[in-house]
């Protein structure tokens, strides 16, 4: 792709909608400044990552064009700037001081030395400890647990381990200030507002429940997988996320 084509793209297509500066950014809650980096391609001025793609996103949610389609232009531009861009100069490192081989040296002699003496007062006291145990177990006789209750307490305890591992990860990213409110397998996770440029991640079972005050200020990630808007641009919103939407 010849350098400006996303750009251009993006303000052709804006500018054929009718659509204003003014309008988009009140619409999208994306600054001003964005907006005219990503129509001339100034990436110096955009933040990378998923931020980035979420401008593109909202951007083309509101204008009506396909998102997959404008973020692989996106990626191609920004891709082509990072290829163009002159490599750093290498910078020759240093050799270290002579006198540094003989102080590594020293350093692990004394790290063998007091790992030599802590293991060995480790080991007496271990062997103090047990002798007085042995003496205690000859004075007083206990019973031992039986052995199917030994192994109902390790199932229980392997079935709790199993209960407990996560199946979904929920990646919320914000790009203006919004209250959210996230439900995990119906157990209250969080209900706060959310400043700005924050990334937060949560763990379920089975579902989440996701409500947000703004949908547009908020990007929703199912295990690495980009889920729909919660709701129209600047409306509030709500989604339930589980495995069915991980499907193809």
């Amino acid at each position: 792709m010849a350098r400006g084509n996303f750009g251009e793209r993006l303000k052709r297509e804006r500018e054929l909608r009718e659509v204003s500066m003014d309008e988009l950014t009140k619409a999208t809650r994306i600054s001003t400044r964005f907006v005219q980096a990503l129509e001339n391609e100034d990436w110096a001025k955009l933040p990378g990552g998923i931020f980035g793609h979420g401008f593109v996103r909202t951007i083309a949610r509101y204008l009506g064009l396909n998102e997959e389609a404008l973020l692989g232009e996106y990626d191609s531009a920004r891709a082509e700037h990072l290829a163009a861009a002159p490599a750093k100069r290498e910078e020759r490192i240093p050799p270290p001081p002579k006198w540094l081989p003989v102080a590594a040296v020293v350093i692990v002699l004394l790290l063998v030395t007091g790992v030599f003496y802590a293991g060995r007062y480790a080991w007496h006291r271990y062997a103090a400890h047990r002798a007085e145990k042995k003496s205690a177990a000859s004075l007083t006789a206990q019973p031992l647990p039986q052995s199917g209750s030994m192994l109902t307490g390790s199932a229980e305890q392997s079935s709790s381990v199993a209960s407990s591992s996560a199946l979904l990860d929920l990646s919320v990213s914000t790009f203006a200030a919004t209250r959210v409110r996230i439900l995990a397998d119906n157990k209250l996770l969080l209900d706060a507002e959310l400043p700005a440029w924050r990334n937060r991640h949560f763990s379920a079972n089975q579902q989440f429940e996701v409500t947000a005050g703004d949908s547009s200020a908020v990007l929703l990630e199912l295990n690495g997988k980009a889920m729909p808007p919660l709701g129209a641009p600047g409306a509030s919103g709500t989604i339930v996320l589980s495995q069915k939407d991980l499907r193809p």
